[in-house]
C-alpha cells in the first residue's frame, strides 16, 4: 500500500535525523509546502562550532546547550513567504523554544512522530496551528 503524504515527509524527517551530531537525541525536520520539500533541519552545532561527537555535549540545566535545534535550522533554510502556510514535519515532539518559533514563523501544521515531555504546550494558545502527533501505528 503506498504511503500517505504525512507518514512519507515524517519518514524523511527521521532520515534527516540521522544527520545529527548530538547523541543525546538525534531529531530531523522537514519544511513541506505543495508537496515540496523547502527545508531540512537537524541538531547539530553552529556552523563553525565544534559539535558534540567531537568535543561531548555542554550541558546545562539537564539539557545539551551545544546544538541548535532541527526545527530552528530547518525555519532557517526558508525564506518567511516559504515558510507561511507551510507544514513542518519533526521527527520529535518540538520543545516549548522551537514551539513558539513555529507559531511565529508561519508554519500552519505541525506533524511529528515521538512524543517528548514538555511542561507547556505553546499550541493550545496558538490554535491556527494544526498539531498531528503521527504514530507508528498510524
Amino acid at each position: 500500500m503506498r504511503k500517505d503524504w504525512d507518514s512519507y515527509f515524517l519518514d524523511i524527517a527521521s532520515q534527516v535525523a540521522s544527520r545529527s551530531t548530538c547523541p543525546r537525541r538525534s531529531v530531523g525536520a522537514v519544511i513541506v509546502k505543495d508537496r515540496r520539500i523547502k527545508g531540512t533541519g537537524y541538531n547539530g552545532s553552529a556552523a563553525g562550532l565544534p559539535h558534540c561527537i567531537d568535543e561531548g555535549c555542554l550541558i546545562v540545566n539537564d539539557h545539551c546547550v551545544r546544538t541548535i535545534h532541527a526545527e530552528v535550522n530547518a525555519l532557517l533554510e526558508c525564506t518567511p513567504d516559504v515558510r507561511n502556510g507551510a507544514t513542518i514535519y519533526i521527527s520529535d515532539r518540538p520543545c516549548a523554544e522551537c514551539s513558539k518559533l513555529i507559531i511565529s514563523s508561519g508554519i500552519k501544521r505541525v506533524v511529528f512522530g515521538r512524543d517528548y515531555r514538555i511542561d507547556f504546550d505553546w499550541f493550545l494558545l496558538a490554535p491556527w496551528v494544526e498539531i498531528i502527533h503521527l504514530t507508528a501505528e498510524d
